[in-house]
C-alpha cells in the first residue's frame, strides 16, 4: 500500500468527502470516488484497504488539519477566554466553510459501523486533550473556577460545539454557523466564571467585529 501522501491521495481524501455527502457512507462505492478523483478503481486500493479505511483516513487528515490550525492560532493567547471564544469560532467556521465536510463529520460518522467510530474516537483525542488543556490553563490561571472538573468540562465543551453544528447541517434554516460563537461563548463561559459571570466576549475574535459588550439577554 502506498505512503497516505501525495497529490492522488488528498484528491481521494477530497473526492470521498463529496461523495460520502452526497450519497451517504453506505451508498458512497469506491468507483464513485474514484470517479470524482479522476482515478482509476484500482488506484484507491494503492492508498486505502477498503471503504471503512478511506472514511477513517478522511477523518484523521480532517481532525488533524483542523487540530493544527486550532493550536497554531491559538499557541501565542494567553488569557482563558480570548482561548474559548476563539475555540468556539475556529470550529464553527472551519465546518461552515465547508458544508459537505461538515455532513461527513456530523452526520455520516455517526450512522457507520462501531469499528469505525472506534477509529473515530482514537483520532479525535489529541483534540479532546487541547480543549482540556485551554481548561486546565483558565483554573490555574485564576479565571475559572477551581471545583471545575478539566475533563467533565471538556466534553461539555465539545458537545456543545458538536450538537449546535449537528443541528445546522439538519437546519433547513439557512444561516451561518459562525452566528452562534457568540452565544455559545456566554453559556459556557458563565459556567467556567470563577466569580459566576461571563467576561464580555474578547474583542477581535469574529471578523469585522470589535466585541465585547454585555452578554445577550
Amino acid at each position: 500500500m502506498a505512503k497516505k501522501t501525495g497529490e492522488k491521495y488528498q484528491a481521494i481524501i477530497e473526492a470521498a468527502v463529496k461523495v460520502i455527502a452526497e450519497y451517504g457512507y453506505h451508498s458512497a462505492q469506491v468507483s464513485k470516488i474514484a470517479r470524482e478523483a479522476g482515478v482509476a478503481d484500482g488506484t484507491i486500493y494503492l492508498y486505502f484497504k477498503n471503504k471503512e479505511d478511506v472514511l477513517i483516513s478522511l477523518f484523521r487528515n480532517k481532525m488533524g488539519q483542523f487540530t493544527t490550525q486550532a493550536r497554531n492560532e491559538l499557541k501565542d493567547i494567553k488569557d482563558p477566554y480570548e482561548l474559548l471564544a476563539r475555540l468556539i469560532y475556529i470550529h464553527f467556521s472551519k465546518l461552515q466553510d465547508d458544508r459537505n465536510l461538515a455532513s461527513v463529520m456530523q452526520i455520516q460518522l455517526r450512522q457507520s459501523e462501531p469499528s469505525i467510530r472506534r477509529g473515530i474516537s482514537e483520532i479525535i483525542r489529541d483534540y479532546y486533550n487541547f480543549i482540556e488543556q485551554i481548561v486546565r490553563h483558565g483554573i490555574e490561571e485564576g479565571s475559572f473556577r477551581r471545583d471545575v472538573d478539566p475533563r467533565a468540562a471538556r466534553k461539555v465543551i465539545f458537545g456543545s460545539l458538536d450538537e449546535v453544528a449537528t443541528c445546522w447541517v439538519l437546519s433547513s434554516r439557512k444561516y451561518a454557523l459562525t452566528e452562534m460563537t457568540v452565544p455559545v461563548y456566554y453559556i459556557l463561559a458563565q459556567g467556567l466564571a470563577r466569580d459566576g459571570k461571563a467576561r464580555p466576549f474578547p474583542p477581535g475574535v469574529l471578523p469585522g467585529d470589535p466585541g465585547g459588550g454585555d452578554a445577550p439577554c
